[in-house]
């Protein structure tokens, strides 16, 4: 594990102020990890009360968001933070914003599910949101973890496993286009499907973009659109 060691401060209130972030990102964080199971399991499930809990959920993360934009702001002009310091402020900025899209991504399930219970229920893909959504999840939780004790190593296991994940959606819509062109009356009740597990796909993107900003905050090393055995080499010269 690589430990982040931010620059001791004469101010204590500076301390405070870049715990007090890490500590809502990551509050945050968890909130936005209910809602992905939530989401997929009100699919499963059939369950039209738990995707608007989904929705509701939505405008506490948006709130979230803004609140830890005014922190870290505050932080930034007060401050003026430099070096790891300012590093750790900008993750936290872009790791909020990587955060709140997630949420938007399971609000697009959510509302997927009580499309599925109102028209009802597709008659395939449920097996394949729920492999994806597993994998999904166990990336979104990863993730949270590494930022929590700045674990580069887990970060570049992230990027490993989008990887994974592409290629499983991939799969999924191929599968479920054949259906479709099988049997045209299944359409619009498996496009639903299909808008989920895109809506997953897009999930697993951002808790890799996560792993990013982590590998920055903790390493100084910019590996946006660079591939995995490359963000490895890189790593180990750093």
């Amino acid at each position: 594990m690589d430990n982040l060691h931010l620059d001791q401060h004469i101010s204590q209130q500076f301390n405070t102020d870049l715990e007090e972030l890490k500590t809502q990102l990551l509050e945050m964080g968890g909130v936005v990890e209910q809602q992905i199971i939530d989401a997929v399991k009100a699919i499963e499930n059939a369950d039209g009360s738990l995707a608007e809990k989904v929705l509701i959920t939505e405008d506490e993360i948006d709130k979230r968001e803004v609140q830890l934009d005014e922190q870290a702001t505050m932080v930034l002009a007060r401050r003026q933070p430099a070096a790891s310091d300012l590093r750790m402020v900008m993750a936290v900025i872009k790791v909020t914003r990587d955060l709140e899209r997630m949420g938007d991504e399971a609000q697009k399930i959510a509302k997927m599910a009580i499309a599925l219970n109102e028209d009802g229920e597709a008659p395939r893909g449920y097996v394949e949101l729920r492999h994806l959504g597993t994998s999904v999840q166990k990336m979104v939780n990863a993730t949270l973890d590494a930022f929590a004790r700045f674990d580069v190593n887990t970060a570049v296991q992230v990027a490993h496993d989008d990887r994974n994940v592409d290629r499983e959606y991939k799969t999924a819509m191929r599968e479920l286009v054949t259906y479709m062109m099988e049997d045209p009356r299944s359409i619009s009740r498996v496009m639903n499907i299909m808008w989920a597990l895109r809506s997953l796909e897009r999930i697993g993107d951002h808790a890799r973009n996560i792993a990013e900003h982590i590998i920055y905050l903790v390493k100084g090393l910019d590996v946006r659109h660079t591939p995995v055995k490359e963000i490895e080499r890189q790593i180990q010269d750093a």
